[in-house]
């Protein structure tokens, strides 16, 4: 016999993935993929050349570092899905020796990557660089983002990002919220769950434009949620815990993967 809780597991992680491969039209791995080295969790490894550089942008729930000296090899990565992916490609794809950083900073709304996309990413000459930006737009603009001034700001970086480096590969993801902690009141999540609807098509948008692999985050939370409860994956509504970043990490390096397998 099953038990619940491992029943409970097995059902999120299995409905999020076969979502998000009905939504992208990315497929599962295949029986004869080259495993990842995690026992019961398979994906097909993306392909890197050797020493590239991954770039991951955002906010706090990027950012989750305890300072910004890129010399402390122990926190430079922070604790959020960034240091998860980057320990499981460090494991099963380790002679791509590859470079990652984490630029990511608490509180930046799309504007403020902008301001220092030029130092921070442009001059850093990724291989590959992934965004997860926007629920700071929505919070502090719930009655109504300028999705006009976001869009602009978004294709800004993206627009100078492809200009430094046409080879440059791409992966946007979804803004996303969920009922829960200090949005759980019904009025106070509709609220921002409204703006980040309005976001979300516009992610879509741009990573069609500029042939980015999309992770739909706010479907695969909202999967999660659903099987068992907002709470078992982000704490207040925006920020999630140490699981939720887990399931952000496994959809990022299976979308990856299905692209540049």
């Amino acid at each position: 016999m099953i038990h619940r809780r491992t029943f409970l597991k097995r059902s999120v992680l299995a409905a999020g993935t076969a979502m998000l491969c009905q939504a992208t039209g990315a497929r599962e791995p295949e029986s004869n993929a080259k495993p990842s080295g995690v026992a019961g969790y398979t994906y097909r490894l993306p392909k890197f050349k050797k020493g590239s550089r991954l770039l991951f942008q955002g906010d706090s729930i990027t950012d989750m570092k305890w300072g910004r000296n890129q010399a402390d090899r122990n926190h430079y990565l922070g604790h959020s899905y960034v240091y998860l992916i980057a320990a499981r490609l460090g494991v099963d794809t380790p002679e791509a020796e590859l470079d990652i950083y984490n630029r990511g900073m608490s509180g930046h709304k799309v504007g403020d990557l902008r301001k220092r996309w030029q130092k921070d990413a442009i001059d850093m000459r990724p291989d590959l660089l992934s965004i997860l930006i926007g629920v700071n737009d929505v919070g502090r603009n719930l009655d109504g983002v300028d999705v006009k001034t976001w869009e602009a700001d978004y294709r800004f970086i993206l627009d100078a990002s492809r200009e430094a480096n046409p080879d440059l590969r791409l992966v946007l993801l979804d803004p996303f919220v969920l009922a829960s902690g200090r949005l759980a009141q019904a009025d106070t999540f509709a609220a921002w769950r409204n703006q980040v609807e309005r976001l979300i098509p516009i992610v879509g948008q741009l990573a069609r434009d500029y042939n980015a692999v999309h992770i739909k985050t706010q479907d695969v939370f909202d999967a999660a949620a659903k099987a068992v409860s907002p709470e078992q994956w982000i704490w207040d509504g925006v920020h999630p815990l140490p699981q939720g970043h887990e399931l952000i990490a496994r959809h990022w390096l299976r979308e990856v993967s299905a692209r540049w397998a």
